[in-house]
């Protein structure tokens, strides 16, 4: 793999990296439409694969978070065409790795120290490398040992990378520019925590021992000695990324125990910790023949507000659909509606939101559900379709939907997501309250 020298660190610089896509996806437009006078008939699929191999290389370069910006693009397919999900996967843990004198030169920065002067053995080439930074292997005392390394300048350019990114996002995948800006908001405050190793340490240690009792998860050690700010030691875990694992064609029975611990360890984390490890791609899960899991980087937990949780959670409750008081209450609660909606947007809104509860809340209403069930997630990416093509949404004025949602939808899509992936039948266990029989809730 094709290693990195060097990352461009300063506003100037990073700039002219987003100018210069740009231009290339100008040339890209010119070039279809050429192609396009002779060919009327041509599809926009080459001038997609052309804007995603251009923007993914681009992103590659500057890491961080304009790199993941793109990688959680890339687990919503309902925004984006197939051709930049598929270059932007690459982000979650094949992104272009810093070069072994970069890794010595950050090492030295924050313990004094060069690897090998730290560990008994050190992997100088990275095992795999994403977004925020990269992993090598070590080895201490007897331990096998994974070393995380956050690339340089990665904290100090997330707020001027964003401001970037927003455009490119608006005019590229033709999103509504208010749910951006909505979007970027959040993103930022997580992108900020995700590049504190030392908070990243604190929460995995707490939610590791808080979802210990699940059993056939596996949890990394971690070692504050060797870590600091940027830097991170933990336990080396074995086992395979989604993609590999599918490929060494995995009983149904291995298939539905870890789509039951991927269901179980976000139902725990939601409903009884409140916080949730909302990066669910699957660069962060090592699944085994056995049906055992390993689960790492916790560098991106949503802590979940007592009000939205709430709001947010009976709404998946069934019942709750048929109750239109209730709904209207929550639905203002949680700025799906707002005072500024006449009475045609009101009666617009309200209907595209409740067909949407319906479709994602579907799971919550048997006691077992088919995830491998492909008929199921192509109503809801045809959902999403139509709704992308209204027009009231697309022109919206104001951002609609909690901020605090953000992370929370992208949570269980992601989840959904993998599960479909896996093909998993899961029990979909919950908290009693979430089962339909007409439960009286209290919303203040």
């Amino acid at each position: 793999m094709k290693q990195q020298n060097s990352i461009p660190t300063s506003k100037v610089a990073r700039a002219t990296q987003f100018l210069k896509t740009g231009a290339k996806i100008g040339g890209n437009y010119l070039k279809y439409n050429v192609k396009k006078i002779m060919d009327p008939s041509m599809t926009r699929d080459e001038l997609h694969q052309d804007n995603a191999t251009d923007v993914y290389e681009s992103l590659s370069e500057l890491k961080g978070s304009a790199l993941k910006v793109a990688q959680m693009l890339s687990m919503d397919r309902s925004v984006l065409p197939r051709q930049y999900v598929d270059k932007f996967q690459m982000s979650q843990y094949s992104a272009p790795p810093l070069s072994g004198p970069l890794v010595v030169k950050t090492f030295r920065g924050y313990f004094g120290k060069a690897p090998h002067e730290l560990y008994d053995s050190f992997d100088i080439n990275a095992i795999n490398a994403a977004s925020i930074g990269q992993v090598h292997e070590a080895q201490k005392d007897g331990k096998r040992l994974a070393v995380k390394i956050q690339y340089p300048g990665v904290a100090e350019s997330i707020s001027s990378d964003l401001k970037m990114v927003k455009p490119l996002a608006v005019t590229l995948f033709g999103l509504n520019e208010k749910d951006v800006e909505r979007y970027t908001e959040e993103v930022e405050t997580k992108l900020l925590e995700e590049t504190d190793y030392e908070l990243e340490l604190r929460r995995s240690v707490e939610i590791s021992e808080a979802c210990s009792h699940i059993e056939g998860l596996i949890f990394p050690k971690y070692y504050p000695r060797l870590s600091s700010k940027r830097i991170l030691t933990m336990d080396w875990l074995e086992g395979l990324h989604l993609k590999d694992f599918l490929q060494t064609n995995p009983t149904q029975e291995a298939r539905d125990r870890i789509g039951q611990l991927l269901w179980d360890f976000y139902d725990h984390q939601v409903h009884q910790l409140r916080q949730v490890h909302a990066d669910p791609h699957p660069g962060n899960f090592l699944m085994r023949a056995d049906g055992t899991m390993g689960v790492i980087d916790f560098g991106c937990v949503k802590v979940i507000p007592d009000y939205f949780y709430d709001n947010y959670f009976t709404l998946i409750n069934p019942d709750t659909v048929d109750d239109d008081a209730l709904i209207e209450k929550i639905f203002y609660n949680l700025e799906f509606l707002v005072k500024e909606d006449g009475p045609r947007e009101k009666a617009l809104f309200t209907d595209l939101f409740k067909q949407m509860i319906r479709l994602l809340g579907q799971p919550f209403a048997s006691e077992e559900f088919d995830f491998g069930d492909h008929s199921y997630f192509d109503t809801v990416y045809a959902f999403a379709d139509e709704l992308a093509k209204v027009e009231e949404i697309r022109n919206s004025k104001v951002a609609r939907g909690s901020k605090d949602g953000l992370y929370i939808n992208r949570t269980y899509f992601g989840l959904y997501s993998m599960l479909n992936e896996l093909g998993a039948r899961v029990r979909t266990n919950r908290p009693e309250w979430l089962r339909s029989k007409k439960h009286e809730v209290q919303i203040s």
